[in-house]
C-alpha cells in the first residue's frame, strides 16, 4: 500500500535537520539526575539540568532503534507486531469519568467499570490491545495501578498497555504480572504488559518519574515506549511546522536515551500532537489538525525506519453524536492512509476525559473499516475479472456468479452497527439509532462468556499478596 503524504522529502529532511539543531543548541531540561548522567557518559554536554545533544550522538543512537515493535498477549494468538500487523487498534486510556451504561449520566469511573470494559474489548474483533480505558476512583490507597490492572487481567487475554506512577507502583505491577505468568522467568519469555509513559514534557523537558520508569524497563528489556505531546500555541509553536520540529526533537531525545540505556531497545514513534483552540485554550484532540500532525509524524517515522502510532480518531464531543462520528472518522482515515501503525482509538469522548460504552462498540466497527482500507485492493487477474465481465456482458447481472459468491463476505466489511436496511425494515426492527443499537450490543456481550480468565487458585494467591484489593468482578448491565 502506498501512503498519502503531507510533507515533501525535502521538508522531511528539513524537520530532521531542525530537530538536530534544537537538540544541539537548545537541548532539554532533564530533571532526573541518572538520565543526565547517562547522557553525559555518552557524549552530551550537561550543565545543571540542561542537556545538549550533539548531532553526531543523536545520529549514532537513533540508528540503533529496531524497525519493529511487538505487543505480547497472555494468549499468543493475540500477539501483534508493527508495522507487519498494522493497523493495530488500541483503546484510548486513562479517562477519569464514564457514561454510566444504565443511567446515561457521567460519573467517576471505578474498578468494576474496568472489568466490564476489559471483557468488551476482549470480545470485540476490531480491537487488538487493551490500554486500560479509565482510572479507578475506588482504588485503595497505594493500589492505584493494580486496581486497574487486576480487573483488566481477569477479563482480557489481549495485550494490555499499562502506566505506573513511581517505582514502588512499578514493583507492585510487576509482582502481579509475574504471578499471573507463573513466575518471573515465564513472564520475561512472553511479557504480556506493554509499559507506556510521557517522559518528555513539552516544551523540551524530561520529568522525574516517567523518565525513571522508561529507563528501568529499557534496562530490563521489557516492552516500553514513550509518547510526545506537543500542543501548538501552548507548549509548542503556533504552527504545525514548528510543532513538528520541536516534537520530532523530543522524540529523538527520548529514543536516544533508551538506546543509551540498552542498545537495540524497541520503541514506537508515538504522538498525541494537537493545535490548541486559542479562543479558549481548549485541548483539541478531535481537531483535523491533530490528524494532520499524526500523518506528518508518520512520515518522520518512516524516515527513521521506526514504527509509529498515537492518539488519533478522538473527539471533543460530550455525547456520542455526529460530532463524535466525523471527528473520529476524519482523523482515523487520515492516519490509515498516512501510514500509521498503531491507533489509540476507542470509547473516549470529551477530549479523553470520559469513556462511553456505545462509542467503544461503534469505534470497533470503525477499526474494522480501517483494517479494510489497509488491506487495499487486490489486483490479481482473477480479481480483475475481465473474463467474467465479458461473459456477463451489457445488461447482465453478477449476483449469481461464483466469483460474487466467493467474495461476498470478504470483499466488503459486513457492518453490524451501521444500518443499511430500507426505512420500513428499520422501523419494524424498532427504529433504533446507532447509540441504542450499540448499547444493545454492549448488554449482549456483558451477558455472555463472562467467566474470569484467572483461576480461583491464582485469584486467591493474588488477593493474599495484595490485601484489600478491589474485587475486580464483572457485573452484568441491567
Amino acid at each position: 500500500m502506498s501512503y498519502a503524504t503531507l510533507l515533501t522529502q525535502e521538508q522531511v529532511q528539513r524537520i530532521h535537520d531542525a530537530s538536530l539543531e534544537i537538540l544541539e543548541e537548545v537541548g532539554l531540561k532533564v530533571r532526573y539526575a541518572p538520565a543526565r548522567e547517562i547522557f553525559k557518559q555518552h557524549g552530551c554536554s550537561v550543565e545543571d539540568e540542561r542537556v545538549k545533544l550533539p548531532h553526531e550522538v543523536v545520529e549514532k543512537y537513533r540508528k540503533m532503534i529496531p524497525p519493529s515493535f511487538t505487543f505480547h498477549a497472555r494468549d499468543p494468538k493475540f500477539d501483534k507486531t508493527i508495522p507487519r500487523d498494522s493497523p493495530v487498534i488500541v483503546t484510548a486510556s486513562s479517562a477519569p469519568d464514564i457514561i454510566d451504561p444504565v443511567t446515561g449520566h457521567e460519573r467517576r469511573a471505578e474498578s468494576g467499570d474496568i472489568a466490564q470494559i476489559a471483557h468488551l474489548i476482549n470480545e470485540l474483533p476490531g480491537y487488538d490491545m487493551f490500554s486500560i480505558s479509565t482510572l479507578a476512583d475506588d482504588a485503595p490507597k497505594d493500589q492505584f495501578t493494580i486496581s486497574r490492572l487486576y480487573p483488566a487481567l481477569k477479563y482480557c487475554l489481549k495485550p494490555i498497555r499499562v502506566t505506573t506512577t513511581d517505582h514502588k507502583d512499578t514493583v507492585a505491577v510487576m509482582k502481579m504480572a509475574y504471578m499471573v505468568a507463573g513466575g518471573e522467568e515465564a513472564y520475561r519469555e512472553h511479557p504480556f504488559l506493554t509499559h507506556h509513559y510521557c517522559p518528555t514534557v513539552s516544551p523540551l523537558s524530561m520529568d522525574n518519574l516517567s523518565t525513571e520508569n522508561v529507563m528501568y524497563f529499557a534496562k530490563e528489556g521489557l516492552p516500553v515506549y514513550p509518547t510526545i505531546v506537543p500542543n501548538a500555541g501552548l507548549t509548542s509553536p503556533m504552527s504545525m511546522a514548528g510543532t513538528l520540529a520541536q516534537g520530532n526533537a523530543e522524540f529523538l531525545a527520548t529514543a536516544v536515551l533508551t538506546q543509551m540505556v540498552k542498545e537495540g531497545t524497541p520503541t514506537i514513534y508515538a504522538t498525541l500532537a494537537t493545535v490548541a483552540d486559542m479562543r479558549s485554550g481548549a485541548y483539541t484532540s478531535g481537531a483535523i489538525e491533530c490528524g494532520m500532525l499524526h500523518m506528518a509524524f508518520a512520515q518522520m517515522s518512516r524516515f527513521y525506519n521506526v514504527p509509529c502510532g498515537g492518539y488519533i480518531g478522538l473527539t471533543n464531543a460530550k455525547v456520542n453524536d455526529a460530532q463524535a462520528g466525523y471527528e473520529t472518522g476524519m482523523s482515523a482515515m487520515g492516519g490509515v492512509v498516512g501510514g500509521m501503525d498503531m491507533f489509540n482509538i476507542g470509547g473516549l469522548i470529551d477530549a479523553l476525559k470520559t469513556f462511553d460504552f456505545a462509542k467503544a462498540v461503534i469505534d470497533d466497527e470503525v477499526a474494522q473499516m480501517m483494517k479494510r482500507v489497509k488491506r487495499g485492493i487486490s489486483f490479481s487477474e482473477e480479481d480483475l475479472a475481465l473474463d467474467l465481465i465479458k461473459q456477463v456482458g451489457p445488461g447482465g447481472s453478477f449476483i449469481v456468479a461464483k466469483h460474487t459468491i466467493a467474495r461476498m463476505k470478504t470483499e466488503a466489511v459486513m457492518t453490524k452497527m451501521a444500518d443499511r436496511d430500507a426505512r420500513s425494515i428499520w422501523e419494524k426492527k424498532g427504529s433504533m439509532d446507532i447509540q441504542a443499537h450499540a448499547m444493545k450490543k454492549v448488554r449482549d456481550i456483558m451477558s455472555t462468556n463472562t467467566a474470569s480468565l484467572i483461576s480461583d487458585e491464582l485469584d486467591a494467591k493474588l488477593r493474599a499478596e495484595f490485601p484489600d484489593m478491589v474485587s475486580g468482578d464483572l457485573k452484568p448491565i441491567e
